[in-house]
C-alpha cells in the first residue's frame, strides 16, 4: 500500500539511494573526491543565485536540487571510509550537524529563552556563536581565546567578506565609524562596502543589481547602434555615447 500523504523529505531518501548506485556502478562518479568536486558547489550555487535574481522560480527548483545533489554526494564519499576515521560522516551526520546548530541557536523557538525581537536575535546568535568557538578552540587545545572575527570565510567574493566582516565587528561592539577607508589599496571600496550596510542594505546584491543594469543597458545601446545599421564595435565614443544616453528610464 503506498503512502497517499507522504511526509515532506521522503525524496531525499530516494536522492541518498540514486547517489549510492551512481558511486558503485557510474566509473566518473565513483572517481569523485572531496576536492574534485569542490568547483561545482560554488558553480551550482551561483547559478541558483542567478535564478533567483531573475525570478525564474519554476527553474529555482532545479537549481535548488543540483546544490542539494553536492551536499548528498560529499555525504556519499565521507560515508565511504571506515569506522572510526574522524573524516568519516554519513547523509545523517550532515543533518544532525545542522539540526544540532539550529536548534541550539535558537533557544526563543527551542528552549525557554524570549526575545524582544530581530534585534535581540541577533544578539544572542552571536553570543552562541562566539561560545562556541570559544569551546572548539579549547577542544583543539588552544586556550579558548578567540576573535570576533573567526569564522568568517575569505573564500567568498571580496564585497561580500568585506561586508560580512564588517558586520561582525560592528555587531560584537566595534565603533561603526573606525570602519572605512584605510588610505591603501581597496580602502575606498571598503569605504562604500560600509557605507552601503550603514543603509541596510546588502552591498554584494545591490552590486550584482547595478552589474545587471550595466549589461542591460550597453546591450539595449547596440541592438539602437544595429537597428541604426552600425556595427557596435565600431562605434566611436561619441557614438557610444548617443546611443547610450537613449537608453536612460
Amino acid at each position: 500500500m503506498t503512502d497517499e500523504n507522504p511526509r515532506p523529505g521522503h525524496r531525499v531518501l530516494r536522492l541518498v539511494e540514486v547517489m549510492d548506485t551512481l558511486r558503485r556502478e557510474c566509473p566518473w562518479d565513483r572517481s569523485q573526491t572531496h576536492e574534485s568536486l569542490a568547483k561545482y558547489l560554488i558553480q551550482e550555487a551561483y547559478e541558483t543565485l542567478e535564478t533567483i535574481e531573475e525570478g525564474d522560480y519554476p527553474q529555482l527548483r532545479e537549481e535548488l536540487g543540483d546544490v542539494l545533489l553536492q551536499v548528498v554526494f560529499h555525504a556519499a564519499i565521507g560515508a565511504e571510509r571506515f569506522e572510526g576515521d574522524p573524516a568519516r560522516f554519513t547523509v545523517d551526520d550532515v543533518a544532525d550537524a545542522i539540526i544540532d546548530k539550529m536548534t541550539r541557536r535558537h533557544p526563543h523557538v527551542f528552549g525557554a529563552v524570549e526575545v524582544s525581537g530581530t534585534d535581540e536575535v541577533w544578539s544572542n546568535w552571536e553570543a552562541i556563536k562566539a561560545a562556541e568557538r570559544e569551546a572548539k578552540a579549547k577542544a583543539d587545545g588552544g586556550d579558548g581565546r578567540t576573535s570576533v572575527l573567526d569564522g568568517v570565510p575569505f573564500a567568498q567574493p571580496a564585497v561580500l567578506l568585506a561586508y560580512e566582516l564588517q558586520k561582525r565587528a560592528v555587531r560584537n561592539g566595534f565603533p561603526a565609524d573606525l570602519v572605512g577607508d584605510d588610505g591603501a589599496e581597496g580602502g575606498e571600496l571598503f569605504a562604500a562596502v560600509a557605507a552601503e550596510r550603514d543603509q541596510g542594505r546588502d552591498p554584494e546584491t545591490d552590486l550584482r543589481a547595478a552589474a545587471r543594469r550595466f549589461d542591460a543597458r550597453v546591450r539595449a545601446a547596440e541592438d539602437a547602434a544595429r537597428a541604426d545599421g552600425r556595427e557596435p564595435r565600431e562605434l566611436s565614443e561619441g557614438q557610444w555615447r548617443a546611443y547610450w544616453s537613449r537608453t536612460v528610464g
